[in-house]
């Protein structure tokens, strides 16, 4: 990797800026590739933002950014996020300390049009300037694996995929945001769906489908999804729907018939139920039948030492004696069928008993 310190202001970079979404973002004469595949989309904060044009004009120094050098020209490896604030705020996108660019007296343009920015320029084979990239990007937001992802596989499909899950407000984003608390633009819905269409194997599935056209069988399976979650459970409950694995149920019981009235009717009495401390696990739970997802209320401890006493250490099961840390609390009337998680319906059984009763 050879790597040169080239001065130039922010008249030269802001030159000829143009932010064409999908298609990229350009400046330094249109020489300049600000935003090459395997950068993550503009996520900087207002605050960030400000703080880049508040060191330009007060002529403090901004860190070094890094280019690589192409036969067409340049691209940026580190300082994507700073290059954008800059160029934005120039171009009269947005306003600091309320004033826009264009409503600055002409010294002040002047003293941010000639502030000088030091950039290093990086030779070198593709490998190299991703391996460089991924080891000098640490200042700000740090890359994903998914970004790091998107940089090693980058082309038609990833591009096309951006589209679909990448952004704020991305159709994914609209279709999505009531099921997930992830953040498209960190790549984290894109992430999400292949490892979900892929079983965890993102690199492998990334790999398989790096020169397709577009990414219409990752979009339509992600659509799949999320029209299949609505007409199984009828109702949406926003507080209770987020954060479940909605992608891994699909793969395994999209084909299963139900009867959502049915399933309304439990997934509402679950809800009400006080012994249920997790409430958005009901619903792999209607579809697994496993109660760990529920978090079932446990006895106390209060609970458990007066069945201890009354039970005088006896496990109800092998009628052996044993000491309070080697037994264990058991509903008499199983949560399952109705019993609940009170001092009434709780007794003490030996670990090995209370497994084996668990595994009947």
């Amino acid at each position: 990797m050879k790597i040169e310190l080239k001065e130039i202001t922010v008249r030269e970079l802001t030159n000829g800026y143009q932010d064409n979404n999908d298609n990229g973002v350009v400046g330094y004469g249109g020489q300049l590739d600000i935003r090459p595949p395997y950068q993550r989309e503009f996520i900087y904060k207002d605050k960030q933002r400000d703080a880049v044009i508040d060191t330009i004009t007060n002529n403090f120094p901004l860190n070094v950014m890094y280019w690589a050098v192409r036969d067409d020209g340049f691209e940026v490896i580190d300082g994507q996020q700073r290059t954008i604030s800059l160029c934005q705020y120039v171009n009269g996108d947005f306003a600091y300390m309320f004033r826009y660019f264009h409503n600055l007296q002409p010294d002040e343009k002047e003293q941010i049009l000639n502030y000088k920015l030091m950039i290093y320029l990086c030779s070198g084979t593709p490998s190299e300037k991703l391996k460089w990239f991924e080891t000098i990007n640490i200042a700000g937001e740090r890359l994903t694996q998914q970004e790091l992802r998107n940089a090693i596989y980058c082309g038609s499909w990833v591009t096309d995929a951006k589209r679909h899950f990448s952004k704020s407000g991305c159709a994914a984003y609209n279709i999505g945001c009531d099921y997930l608390n992830k953040r498209p633009e960190r790549q984290e819905y894109l992430e999400t769906a292949i490892n979900w269409i892929s079983d965890g194997n993102i690199e492998i599935y990334m790999s398989n489908h790096q020169h397709d056209p577009n990414a219409n069988a990752l979009w339509r399976y992600f659509q799949n999804i999320f029209s299949w979650v609505e007409s199984t459970f009828t109702v949406k409950r926003k507080k209770f729907m987020k954060g479940i694995e909605w992608g891994t149920l699909y793969n395994k019981y999209k084909d299963e018939l139900y009867d959502t009235a049915a399933i309304e009717a439990e997934t509402a009495r679950l809800i009400a139920d006080d012994d249920v401390e997790k409430k958005s696990g009901i619903y792999p739970y209607i579809l697994t039948r496993n109660e760990k997802y529920l978090s079932i209320r446990t006895f106390t401890d209060n609970i458990k030492q007066k069945i201890y006493e009354r039970q005088g250490g006896i496990c109800k099961y092998c009628k052996k004696h044993f000491e309070l840390p080697e037994m264990e609390a058991d509903h008499i009337i199983p949560w399952s069928k109705g019993g609940k998680t009170i001092e009434e319906n709780c007794q003490l059984l030996c670990k090995y008993d209370n497994a084996s009763k668990s595994g009947k």
